[in-house]
């Protein structure tokens, strides 16, 4: 039985009854796709996702990952994952995510990140194996026009991709990296150095893998400087490749010398790739002709980070879905209200106090993070909106607000669904959840590695004050702020829902209360430059407080269309649905708001006592 417990309900909750995903359809930038289509995408993708054939390799490829060969630098996979990695790439999905140029039909990004999330669900690894023709799609946007033709080439033959960005002493430091480039006479590169972390850089399900690598250009006007500035995005495939017709050449210099041993997520390879140092020369082609890697990769890395974000949610939903499930069955112990009456029967779980707290933070969290995943989408909405009317201005306005929003997305989802997998889902089954007999000891491994990918919590709280907030002049969060202060103060609302209103007004007015003091400690540290850790102390936890404020207005904004429609007259199914949408709001307002109140206390009171212990008294 698959393992995978979707919650298709209120996916289409957030895109036809909040966002209208629906009304964007056949129309304008997705002209190609209309309402009907898109839901049969939605359809097919739920049934493959669901089915035993798609989730088995889950578990299967966990106990038996893949082996990898030092005699030829070779991997080979599972042969379950191939049969799920064959049927993600034969559903045809990633014509969705690609610009009609390049033989897609482009749908909206609430659209898109709704059917990722089935797959990250069911089976994230197969998701990660398919990045190839996402990273083509982007470099058809940043690359040459050879290059643009060599990214068609990409897709048609369904070869796989990586992003090569950290090394063994630079870790997230990019811009310590030491991975030089030299100029050919031809005008190819040849790539020299070691990487490491790089995800799906040897497998054995795709003909030739393609390497996105950012290095240091040796020699040449202009770069080679330090730090990220001077570094330069190469494609580096791993077979040689005719450009005309994409068939392979000799094998180039790029080798993976180790396949990581990891606490989960194992079918996954996690390798050590070195270039030019096993005598063949790991050759390149520098990413349109310009000396800007960090900032071509930066579109794969905000890519990266949704996906991660999604990823982590998907995971929390599941989870949240199997411990309902089993809470709904597992009968123990007595009704608390009959706990002295030895004789009373026992009742199912679900129905102890502390169970239903658990299960409904487990929700509240679960449904909040979609709907944050997928806000943030509809902003990317938004962009292919206004780019395809030619507004520019109004394209530069939202990719900002999009900036703003990835940290939280990343690094407050994967936070949050970690921490509530493995203390609240894994906790209802009790020892059970331990065990292999059930996906979340899986989850718990799988999920840990959300919140270090593509940055960790702490470097997407450092991003998220000084690059998203500081560097924008606080427009972007002003934007987002605007839209949160209108429902908090609006009289528009139902009776039954003024006290979470009340408490997402007061969580608006804590969080501001933090940004306003985390913002003079920064100013203070131009007299004072050790005033400058007060700010690192919390730039964490200005990250998930934003975060929850924002999931308790989205679960406000959720429980104010639920609220209608149980007003007017939704029965069956339905109304236990939103009746569920409007308790989500309510106990988040009331068991997690509040604890806001004490984040901004911790934060006023911030000293640099912390930073005068001494190392040895660790």
């Amino acid at each position: 039985m698959a393992h995978f417990k979707p919650n298709m309900r209120d996916i289409e909750f957030n895109l036809f009854e909040v966002l209208g995903t629906d009304q964007n359809l056949g129309t304008g930038a997705f002209e190609e796709l209309d309402l009907d289509t898109a839901k049969d995408f939605l359809a097919q993708t739920l049934k493959m996702t669901t089915s035993d054939a798609f989730c088995e390799s889950f578990a299967d490829a966990d106990r038996t990952p893949p082996v990898y060969d030092p005699s030829d630098f070779t991997v080979e996979i599972p042969e379950s994952f191939k049969k799920s990695f064959q049927m993600l790439m034969d559903s045809g999905g990633h014509f969705l995510d690609m610009n009609a140029e390049m033989g897609g039909t482009p749908a909206p990004r609430t659209l898109w990140w709704a059917i990722s999330e089935l797959i990250l669900g069911a089976n994230p690894a197969a998701y990660m194996y398919a990045a190839g023709p996402a990273f083509a799609n982007i470099l058809y946007g940043i690359g040459t026009d050879e290059q643009q033709r060599w990214a068609k080439l990409f897709i048609d033959n369904l070869w796989g991709a990586t992003m090569v960005l950290t090394e063994p002493d630079a870790g997230s430091d990019v811009g310590a990296g030491t991975a030089k480039a030299f100029q050919n006479e031809d005008g190819t590169w040849r790539i020299e150095g070691v990487k490491r972390f790089i995800t799906s850089a040897e497998h054995d399900m795709t003909e030739n893998i393609i390497h996105y690598v950012l290095a240091r250009p040796e020699g040449v006007d202009g770069a080679g400087g330090p730090g990220t500035k001077g570094l330069s995005l190469f494609i580096v495939p791993k077979f040689h490749f005719d450009p005309e017709t994409g068939e392979l050449g000799e094998r180039n210099g790029a080798f993976v010398t180790n396949v990581e041993k990891k606490m989960g997520i194992k079918v996954s390879t996690t390798c050590e790739l070195t270039f030019g140092q096993h005598g063949t020369p790991a050759i390149g082609y520098l990413v349109g002709n310009v000396h800007a890697g960090i900032k071509q990769m930066f579109h794969i890395i905000e890519y990266a980070r949704m996906f991660v974000g999604t990823k982590a949610m998907a995971t929390l939903s599941t989870a949240y879905g199997n411990a309902l499930e089993y809470a709904k069955t597992r009968k123990q112990g007595a009704d608390l209200a009959q706990q002295l009456d030895k004789s009373a029967p026992r009742v199912e779980i679900i129905n102890h106090p502390d169970v239903k707290r658990s299960l409904m933070t487990q929700k509240a969290y679960a449904e909040g993070l979609r709907a944050l995943v997928l806000y943030t989408a509809s902003i990317q909405e938004q962009v292919q909106i206004a780019a395809h009317a030619g507004d520019a201005e109004q394209v530069d306005k939202l990719e900002r607000v999009n900036d703003l929003l990835l940290p939280l997305v990343k690094g407050c989802g994967s936070e949050r669904a970690y921490t509530l997998i493995g203390t609240e889902s894994l906790q209802t089954f009790g020892g059970s959840g331990y065990l292999q007999d059930y996906p979340i000891e899986q989850y718990v491994r799988d999920s840990k590695i959300d919140t270090l990918y593509e940055g960790t919590t702490a470097i997407q709280g450092m991003d998220f004050f000084f690059r998203k907030v500081v560097r924008d002049q606080g427009q972007s969060l002003a934007y987002v702020a605007e839209q949160i202060k209108q429902l908090a103060e609006t009289d528009e609302i139902a009776d039954a829902l003024k006290d979470v209103q009340k408490n997402v007004h007061q969580a608006l007015t804590d969080v501001e209360g933090m940004l306003g003091t985390i913002t003079n400690f920064l100013m203070s540290a131009q007299e004072d430059i050790t005033n400058i850790y007060k700010v690192g102390q919390n730039t964490s936890r200005l990250l998930l407080a934003v975060g929850d404020l924002a999931i308790g207005w989205l679960l406000l904004r959720h429980a104010v269309v639920a609220q209608a429609a149980i007003d007017a007259g939704a029965s069956g199914a339905d109304l236990s649905f939103y009746q569920g949408k409007v308790a989500s709001a309510r106990f988040f307002a009331a068991q997690v708001l509040p604890r806001l109140a004490a984040e901004k206390a911790v934060l006023e009171a911030t000293d640099n006592s912390l930073m005068e212990v001494p190392v040895e008294a660790f």
